[in-house]
C-alpha cells in the first residue's frame, strides 16, 4: 500500500493538478491561518482548519504537508484523525458549543423560523457526527475505548469481508 502523503498528492489528475496546485495553496495558507487564531479563540476550532491545510497542502506543497504532520503541537491531532478518524473530547465540546451558540445567534437574529429550523438541522447532522467520531485512537489491534470501539466509522471492505 503506497503511504497516504503519496496517495493524497496523486490524487488529482497530473494536468489539472497543476492548474489547480496554487489554489490549494493559498488554501492551506488561509485555513493555517484561521487555525492559528483558533488557538487562541476558544470558540473557534484548530483541528478542521488544520485538517483542511493538511489536505490542501498534500496537493500542492508535500513540504507544509509534512511541516504540519510532523508539528510537535498539532501534528498527532491530524496524525489521528488521519488514521482512526479521532476527534478528541476538548474539540468535541468546543466545536458542539460554538454550533450551539451559532444557532442561537441565527434565532436571535432571523425573523424565519425557516431559516431558524434549516441551519438547527444542518447543525444537528454535524453534531450528530462529532459525536459519532472515536474520542481515542485504538492500537494496532483496533482495541479501543469501549465507546470508540461501537463508534468506529462504517467501513464496506471490512463489512463484505465480515459476511463472507
Amino acid at each position: 500500500m503506497t503511504p497516504l502523503r503519496s496517495r493524497l498528492y496523486e490524487a488529482l489528475p497530473r494536468r489539472s493538478a497543476a492548474a489547480v496546485r496554487p489554489l490549494y495553496f493559498v488554501l492551506g495558507l488561509v485555513m493555517v491561518g484561521l487555525g492559528i487564531i483558533g488557538v487562541f479563540l476558544p470558540i473557534m476550532p484548530t483541528t478542521i482548519f488544520l485538517i483542511v491545510a493538511a489536505w490542501a497542502f498534500a496537493r500542492s506543497s508535500p513540504r507544509l504537508h509534512n511541516w504540519l504532520y510532523d508539528h510537535p503541537r498539532f501534528g498527532q491531532s491530524l496524525r489521528d484523525w488521519n488514521r482512526h478518524g479521532v476527534i478528541p473530547p476538548r474539540a468535541k465540546f468546543w466545536a458542539i458549543t460554538a454550533q450551539a451558540a451559532s444557532l442561537g445567534v441565527v434565532a436571535l437574529l432571523t425573523r424565519s423560523p425557516w431559516l431558524t429550523v434549516a441551519v438547527g438541522l444542518c447543525l444537528l447532522g454535524a453534531m450528530l457526527f462529532i459525536i459519532s467520531r472515536p474520542s481515542q485512537p485504538t492500537d494496532a489491534t483496533g482495541i479501543g475505548s469501549g465507546r470508540d470501539q461501537q463508534s468506529k466509522s462504517f467501513d464496506i471492505k471490512s463489512f463484505r469481508q465480515s459476511d463472507a
